[in-house]
C-alpha cells in the first residue's frame, strides 16, 4: 500500500543513501526525510534502547533555531492521517527527553512530552489540508530539543471519521479483543 502516492512514510534523519528500504515488521516503503526539511541534523539511538522496529533506529533533532517544519506535498481536500513517532533513545547522552510543541501549519497540534513517556511517543489527527502544501512544525518550547522518528501520511477514504468541523486529534484507540498479534496497521 505504501506505494500510493498519498501515503508517505518518513523515516526521520536517515541518510539518503539507505533510502528507500521495505520495512520488516510492516511492510511498508520508508523514505529519508532529507528532501523535506531544511533544518536538523541526524542522529542515532544509543543501543541499549533499539527496537526491532526500523525507523526508531535513527532519528532528527533540532538544535537550531525555535521552529523547524516538514514541508509536504498533499492533495487539497483530502482527508489524511497523519502520524508522527518519536524514540529519544538517550541520542545526545544527556538522558534529559524532550518536551516541545508540533503545530500544523500555523495551528498548534499538540506538545510531545517525552519526559512523561519513558523517551517514546505517538501522535496521530486527522486533518483536511485546504492547500496542495502542508507545513509539519517542530517547535522548542524550553531548554530540550525536539526530536522525531517518523512522520507519516496515509489519505483516507471521505466517509471516514466525518467530521463537520476541523481536525480530528486521536483521544484515545481501544480494542475490544484478546488477540496479542502484530500492530494492526
Amino acid at each position: 500500500m505504501s506505494h500510493l502516492p498519498d501515503f508517505i512514510s518518513l523515516d526521520c534523519g536517515l541518510h539518503p543513501a539507505a533510502s528507500p528500504y521495505t520495512e520488516p515488521l510492516t511492510k511498508l516503503t520508508y523514505t529519508s526525510d532529507a528532501n523535506f526539511t531544511q533544518g536538523g541534523q541526524s542522529g542515532r539511538v544509543q543501543k541499549i534502547y533499539e527496537e526491532d522496529y526500523k525507523p526508531f533506529t535513527v532519528l532528527r533533532y533540532f538544535p537550531d533555531g525555535i521552529r523547524n517544519c516538514y514541508n509536504l506535498k498533499v492533495t487539497s481536500g483530502t482527508k489524511y492521517l497523519i502520524k508522527a513517532l518519536f524514540l529519544y533513545g538517550n541520542y545526545d547522552g544527556l538522558e534529559t527527553a524532550p518536551k516541545f510543541d508540533m503545530y500544523l501549519g500555523p495551528n498548534i497540534w499538540t506538545t510531545v512530552d517525552l519526559k512523561s513517556s519513558l523517551g517514546q511517543g505517538k501522535e496521530e489527527i486527522i486533518h483536511i489540508p485546504k492547500s496542495s502544501s502542508l507545513q509539519i512544525c517542530l517547535v522548542k518550547t524550553g531548554k530540550t530539543t525536539p526530536i522525531i522518528s517518523a512522520l507519516e501520511l496515509r489519505s483516507l477514504r471521505d466517509d471516514t471519521y466525518v467530521t463537520t468541523n476541523g481536525s480530528l486529534k486521536l483521544l484515545k484507540r481501544s480494542y475490544a479483543s484478546d488477540f496479542l498479534g502484530p500492530t494492526i496497521r
